[in-house]
């Protein structure tokens, strides 16, 4: 194995952030050279009450987006660095997927409380009109689809229960073509629930935001125009080691 690509090397999670979702399976084989992590002790299972998945389906959710956005508890080289299970994506893709029970789509606003007293204004959410209602209507009907589909496509691979395979062999699942598909829906709602606005569902304790150094929805103060150029946070990728590499292919296509 490189160096670049050891224990030493650049993050999982940078890797990948640096892939645009149509370049997936590209940053899936490179993600599976990420040093193996070592037996600990999981955190609790989440989420706490499901809406659309059966439990078995959420884990396999859970293992999955373990594998391409993982935590401390998923690769010894995340320590400190929270990633799909901690930010609680499961039970955003799981509540999103369910959201048109209860019209829980658009989170209203302009501000939480997170930042000032007062009523959280983002947990009321905006009721949908007639023809926004038909359009998520066929839009969560279809992620439902795949999603099911999807699952039982990775247990398929992975000979009966993909949650029982070692974390290499999960990769190398995720990473295979004939899973493509659902690991790119897959990767675009992990990534949705580790950054959205915690009122979806993910981002738990904020943990995406306080990640990328983003403070979130500061209230009714805004953003100057000059905040909104400058970066107000570390950025998450280092152009160095294979991450460069990476980052020149990209920059050639």
């Amino acid at each position: 194995m490189p160096a670049a690509q050891g224990r030493n090397g650049p993050r999982r999670r940078a890797i990948i952030a640096a892939i645009p979702v149509a370049a997936l399976p590209v940053a899936a084989g490179l993600a599976a050279c990420t040093s193996a992590p070592k037996p600990q002790p999981k955190p609790h299972p989440q989420p706490a009450t499901l809406r659309f998945f059966t439990g078995h389906q959420a884990a396999v959710v859970e293992a999955a987006t373990a594998r391409i956005a993982p935590g401390p508890h998923d690769d010894p080289a995340e320590a400190g660095h929270p990633g799909a299970r901690e930010a609680g994506v499961t039970g955003y893709i799981d509540a999103m997927l369910a959201s048109l029970q209860d019209e829980k789509v658009f989170a209203g606003g302009p501000w939480s409380n997170r930042h000032t007293s007062g009523p959280n204004l983002m947990a009321r959410f905006a009721p949908l009109d007639p023809v926004a209602k038909i359009a998520w209507h066929k839009r969560l009907a279809g992620w439902q689809a795949q999603y099911q589909a999807g699952i039982e496509q990775l247990d398929e691979l992975a000979g009966g229960d993909f949650t029982k395979k070692t974390p290499a062999q999960q990769d190398k699942i995720l990473a295979s073509q004939k899973a493509s598909a659902f690991t790119t829906l897959l990767f675009g709602h992990t990534i949705e629930g580790l950054y959205a606005s915690p009122e979806y569902g993910g981002n738990r304790g904020l943990a995406g935001w306080k990640e990328i150094g983003f403070p979130g929805d500061i209230q009714p103060r805004g953003y100057t125009a000059d905040e909104v150029e400058r970066s107000d946070g570390h950025d998450p990728v280092a152009e160095t080691g294979i991450v460069g590499e990476v980052l020149k292919l990209l920059g050639a296509l």
